[in-house]
């Protein structure tokens, strides 16, 4: 009996060794808390940023401005109520970011790459889009994101 008593022991004390294991060592922290996953139209490439989520009018109108960095795999996910062409601008906005345009099924429409900091003139999404994903310039080319590959999250009502 003592002996079962001790390989269940020893057996919780691995158990956190081994998740430990499986989780990344640089996770994104608050407020880069919402994980989405964007999916190679092929299903062939995954990748998992960590987003704020921008869905309210303050939130949407401040964006990712006045912020000097932003983790590697992080972004802004902004969420509209409805599908219609969008228009951002990089005013006050101190990083170059990518601008994913996303259509309500979560298919990625369009990619405005390395968006100018600072940059006033308009950058359209081409289309109507219900949502679109900001991450830091280059990381689409970087990772070979492009149009028709698919975003996962919850407000796409396809989270895995």
């Amino acid at each position: 009996m003592k002996q079962i008593l001790l390989a269940f022991l020893v057996t919780l004390l691995l158990i956190p060794t081994a998740c430990a294991e499986s989780v990344p060592e640089q996770l994104p922290k608050a407020p880069y808390v919402e994980p989405i996953i964007i999916k190679s139209a092929d299903g062939m490439d995954t990748h998992t940023f960590y987003v704020e989520v921008a869905d309210t009018p303050p939130k949407i109108i401040k964006g990712l401005m006045n912020r000097e960095s932003m983790p590697e795999m992080a972004g802004m996910l902004f969420s509209f109520a409805l599908e219609k062409e969008r228009h951002f601008w990089m005013k006050n906005t101190l990083i170059p970011l990518d601008m994913l345009f996303v259509k309500g099924d979560g298919t990625i429409h369009h990619i405005h790459e390395n968006a100018i900091p600072h940059d006033e003139t308009s950058i359209s999404s081409n289309g109507a889009v219900l949502n679109v994903v900001e991450i830091n310039g280059g990381m689409a080319r970087k990772l070979g994101i492009k149009p028709g590959d698919i975003v996962h999250h919850w407000v796409f009502d396809n989270a895995l």
